[in-house]
């Protein structure tokens, strides 16, 4: 049993699968902004589309 317990405590998978779960967080974080910042922009982008279309139809 004792023996178990040290290999256990020597075993590094546990903190390398930390590690890429933490990795793995960081870039999903990042990406959720990007792509909402996108969605932004290009929100941004059809409104004023709109605003001169109307703009030069005279509505």
């Amino acid at each position: 049993m004792r023996q178990a317990i040290l290999t256990f405590l020597k075993s590094e998978d546990g903190p390398t699968a930390v590690e890429y779960a933490v990795m793995l967080a960081m870039i999903v974080v990042t990406c959720i902004g990007a792509v909402n910042g996108m969605a932004n922009a290009t929100a941004d982008s059809f409104d004023d589309s709109s605003t001169a279309i109307n703009s030069a139809l005279g509505s």
